[in-house]
């Protein structure tokens, strides 16, 4: 079994007194790992807008299908999950070796919550191997060094990005950790993406309400912004769609929510 831990950046102090973007998902999503702030936070986001529930949990069923997907039909053998978020049950590593026992996971984040629990991330069958990097997202070239210490760049990798872009709160800025990241892996890798949009109004004013509490502000997305991170990118079926509609699996809730999911193949 290979685990390695890394670390960039030293980071704040988890401050409990501030409603946290990763505590309150964690607490939409039904898990344990919040503070009061933050279920009153979640809670008034919910009075606005109780779709972000579905939302939240439609996003995590979609990170386990597409790692399903491409661990397995599609075949690759390496991970990097960019923005983990909060250890749950079906986390990357887990899904992703289940399907290929060898599967190789890197994940990377700076946040004081999910670094305080990045140890339950470093699991891995004897074949495997998985790393954490505390780092920014945004230095794509420090990403790829530390990440290559664990995978081999020059095979596909699959990248995962779900509901953390937001956080960048400028698009162009957003777009250019993508492209940094993807121009520099070889052809046969893939894009695993899903946010959320402005397409619904509740949705709107229930992130503006949430920004204003003193949180780090979350952007939502158009759906052309979400497209444009797929540029030069082939999508596999069924293209861009709602998150609960990307090849949903028996026994799923398919609704139809102010969201975006889709899978890109570099050529």
């Amino acid at each position: 079994m290979s685990n390695e831990f890394s670390r960039s950046d030293t980071g704040p102090a988890v401050d409990e007194s501030v409603p946290h973007s990763a505590r309150i998902w964690n607490y939409w999503q039904g898990g344990k790992d919040y503070y009061p702030v933050d279920q009153e936070a979640g809670d008034q986001y919910i009075a606005i807008f109780p779709g972000i529930v579905d939302i939240a949990r439609s996003m995590r069923y979609f990170l386990v299908r597409s790692v399903r997907y491409l661990a397995g039909e599609a075949g690759v053998s390496q991970f990097l999950d960019i923005g983990t978020g909060l250890p749950t049950s079906d986390n990357t590593h887990q899904v992703a070796q289940q399907a290929n026992p060898a599967a190789r996971i890197v994940y990377v984040d700076n946040d004081p919550t999910v670094l305080a629990h990045a140890r339950a991330l470093l699991t891995s069958t004897p074949e495997g191997a998985t790393a954490y990097i505390d780092t920014n997202l945004t230095d794509t070239d420090v990403v790829l060094s530390e990440a290559g210490k664990t995978l081999d760049l020059d095979k596909p990798i699959a990248v995962t990005i779900n509901g953390v872009l937001g956080h960048i709160n400028d698009y162009d800025a957003a777009l250019s950790i993508v492209r940094g990241v993807m121009s520099k892996l070889p052809s046969g890798s893939y894009l695993a993406f899903s946010d959320s949009t402005t397409e619904d109004e509740a949705f709107n004013r229930a992130q503006q309400g949430y920004d204003d509490t003193g949180a780090v502000p979350y952007k939502l997305w158009t759906p052309e912004e979400i497209a444009g991170f797929f540029d030069g990118l082939e999508l596999v079926e069924p293209g861009l769609v709602p998150i609960p509609m990307w090849r949903p699996e028996p026994g799923d809730v398919v609704k139809d929510l102010p969201t975006l999911a889709g899978v890109g193949r570099k050529p």
